[in-house]
């Protein structure tokens, strides 16, 4: 269990980030993509970014295993909203910091080749962790910002009128299942076990889409002092921003059916002729001849199991649906 412990100046210095934090989705949902447990709302979002993830953003793996220990300095205290700033911050990580991190790290598992040169801060290693970072946010969170957006804010929603309802004691008791205020102390459910003391210096709040199971914080209680937590309501299926208006180009490029069932296989891990069917109110026959066109097309990949076919989307398909086609 974490223990976070307030006096009466942290209570009038708790903070509501004030949107979703970038560092913080990138590094959860990196968990998210290395873990085999799949939640179901970002079972999609999953597989398209598997499919299709840059080979320069792999390295992260690394450095964010899907248990355990994370480097504190991939989540700065700074509250940067923007991705690119957000970037740019960890890049300017101290030399002692990352030394700190990573060692510790090193503790828990074992580093690739390149660690070092990054531990102790070589230019190249920065630029090749920032160019890891900058990949992964143009893939994997930028199609899906604003979803991931109008969830946090959502959230901050609930949690102002909670507090507006019953102060700072209504704000921190309604967070999560797994956390209960005993005032003056936050008890955590929590993987270790261990005390965090404010100490005067405030507790930040942030919701996060992509935190599923329980609130997270930092290693280090030393420095800034945050809570990481789940989002409450019902968030729903992960999908591209712009996929309605993709929706419409596609039925231009494709024709409406074809289109549809793109969209339909590209919904599920692993769908089934049978089941894209249903769906669509097409017939099995109908959904056949498409899909022929699309695999043929490379859009799709098809796998007979018996009598079942089973259809998944190429790396080409899932970056159509997210629309990352570029020009040559």
């Amino acid at each position: 269990m974490l223990r976070i412990h307030f006096s009466a100046e942290d209570l009038g210095r708790i903070r509501l980030a004030t949107g979703p934090d970038p560092t913080w989705e990138a590094l959860l949902s990196l968990h998210v993509l290395g873990s085999s447990a799949i939640d179901p709302e970002l079972r999609s979002w999953t597989t398209r970014v598997r499919a299709t993830l840059h080979a320069a953003s792999r390295p992260l793996f690394h450095l964010v295993p899907s248990r355990g220990y994370s480097p504190d300095f991939l989540t700065p205290a700074e509250a940067v909203t923007d991705p690119e700033a957000a970037v740019d911050t960890i890049m300017s990580t101290s030399q002692a910091r990352l030394r700190a991190d990573m060692a510790l790290l090193g503790r828990e598992r074992k580093l690739p080749s390149w660690a070092p040169a990054l531990a102790s801060g070589v230019p190249a290693a920065r630029r090749g962790l920032g160019r890891a970072l900058r990949h992964y946010h143009r893939q994997a969170l930028d199609p899906y910002w604003t979803q991931i957006s109008a969830s946090v804010d959502a959230e901050r929603a609930l949690r102002a009128k909670a507090f507006l309802a019953g102060g700072t004691e209504r704000l921190l008791s309604g967070l999560h299942p797994a956390v209960r205020w005993r005032a003056p102390v936050l008890e955590i459910a929590y993987p270790r076990d261990g005390d965090l003391h404010l100490r005067g210096r405030g507790l930040r709040l942030v919701p996060s889409y992509f935190c599923r199971g329980t609130p997270i914080t930092l290693r280090d209680g030393s420095l800034a002092p945050v809570l990481v937590y789940p989002v409450s309501q019902d968030v729903g299926v992960l999908r591209p921003h712009s996929i309605a208006a993709r929706a419409g180009a596609l039925d231009r490029l494709l024709g409406r059916t074809r289109a549809a069932t793109l969209l339909a296989i590209g919904e599920g891990e692993s769908v089934t002729g049978g089941e894209t069917a249903r769906r669509l109110g097409i017939s099995s026959a109908s959904v056949s001849e498409h899909a022929t066109v699309l695999r043929d097309a490379g859009l799709i990949q098809s796998l007979r199991v018996r009598n079942t076919v089973r259809h998944t989307l190429t790396p080409l398909g899932a970056e159509l649906l997210d629309g990352r086609v570029q020009r040559s």
